[in-house]
């Protein structure tokens, strides 16, 4: 099995080194100013790093069709995980969300249950062999799978992960082959929920506050409130995307330099090693830098959906396209909402941002891929 690692994608293995350099260095330049409230998350990036590597290419050489044949088995399992952080969780900044395993470290099962909801939706419209997919047998069962995730996830309260949980489920029944008119309804759907969402919320503004603080949610009308809002939006509110803004206009072309962001230095931007660590790069390495990333980025996604166009197992080429439609939306949104395109959501940019569990399932990702790429050359459907 090992002599099959000399054929997996070595360019994207490249670029996973270069976002291991990115990555360390940039959590080392945000979490410098808090020393020593956050010490070794620079060294600690390195450690989950080596760990996912070593994930990768473990990952790689395991047949991806033997993880599908277990696709009910293991969606169970994430699902239960989902229910448990509610008994056994405490409680992290507003939400529960996390385990805490030995030796302090944090594992979110939402992360988790991502790659999950990919491998079941593959399996589910695997069966359809590339057939227009029927809304009764095909639409709504695949919608149901991924509905009860997203709203165990939306209730924890995490709104990142449950918003993937749908982008994920759009793109994969897009490639699966849906009817257009089912698209156009639930375009029209989406665009109908959307205004009546921001009409109810602007008429019923003073009940939705009061009704969130008094629950102790303040935080999501803060932040819905300051993107559909921003000109009515306190200062507090709009203290995270306000600064971000600033940072990264400041960095102009070249940055301010490695270490030498004043705003970061200043403590102005909040989570700069995590949510906001586009910030670092903007104002650190300005708009070069941010490009290199973005570029980096394209190559990234470009050399994943050359993998899925060469897939004899169409299962294959929908894991892909959903692993990589999960990654896009969130260098979309993590960029977007530190430059004022989305709203504020706590989505972390991947393979940057720091995050054990999200890096070492990002990696997971990653290798799911390369495993896909190597074991095509006995499809067989099971």
């Amino acid at each position: 099995m090992f002599f099959k690692l000399k054929k997996i994608d070595w360019l994207m293995v490249a670029i996973l080194v270069l976002f291991m350099i990115m990555s360390t260095m940039l959590v080392h330049s945000a979490i410098a100013p808090y020393a020593p409230d956050f010490k070794n998350y620079d060294l600690k990036t390195l450690m989950f790093y080596g760990l996912g590597f070593a994930v990768v290419f473990g990952m790689s050489i395991v047949d991806y069709r033997t993880l599908l044949r277990y696709s009910w088995y293991v969606y169970g399992t994430g699902s239960l995980l989902l229910v448990l952080v509610f008994l056994f969780a405490p409680e992290i900044n507003g939400a529960r969300s996390w385990f805490e395993l030995p030796g302090g470290l944090l594992f979110q099962p939402a992360e988790l249950v991502k790659i999950i909801l990919i491998m079941t939706t593959a399996y589910l419209l695997g069966k359809r062999e590339g057939r227009l997919l029927s809304f009764r047998r095909d639409v709504v069962p695949i919608t149901a799978v991924t509905l009860l995730p997203f709203l165990l996830v939306l209730i924890q309260p995490d709104l990142g992960n449950a918003i993937i949980y749908l982008v994920v489920l759009c793109a994969m029944l897009w490639i699966g082959n849906t009817k257009y008119s089912h698209v156009l309804v639930g375009l029209t759907a989406f665009v109908a929920f959307l205004i009546v969402f921001v009409t109810l919320f602007n008429a019923y503004n003073t009940q939705i506050h009061d009704y969130l603080a008094d629950k102790g949610k303040l935080h999501w009308y803060q932040r819905i409130n300051t993107f559909i809002n921003p000109d009515l939006a306190s200062n507090d509110a709009k203290h995270q995307s306000s600064y971000a803004k600033i940072a990264i206009g400041s960095g102009g072309l070249t940055g301010d330099g490695f270490l030498q962001g004043e705003l970061k230095n200043k403590r102005f931007v909040p989570y700069p090693y995590s949510d906001s660590i586009f910030v670092v790069v903007g104002e650190e390495f300005g708009f070069v830098g941010s490009s290199l990333l973005m570029l980096l980025y394209f190559l990234f996604i470009y050399r994943m959906i050359q993998i899925a166009l060469r897939c004899i197992d169409k299962r294959g080429a929908y894991i892909i396209v959903g692993i990589a439609a999960m990654f896009l939306f969130q260098i979309f949104e993590n960029v977007g909402m530190m430059i004022g395109l989305m709203p504020i959501t706590g989505i972390t940019l991947p393979f940057i941002s720091y995050g054990g569990t999200s890096l070492l399932l990002n990696m997971l990702c990653i290798g799911l891929v390369f495993s896909i790429m190597l074991h095509q050359e006995k499809y067989e459907v099971d």
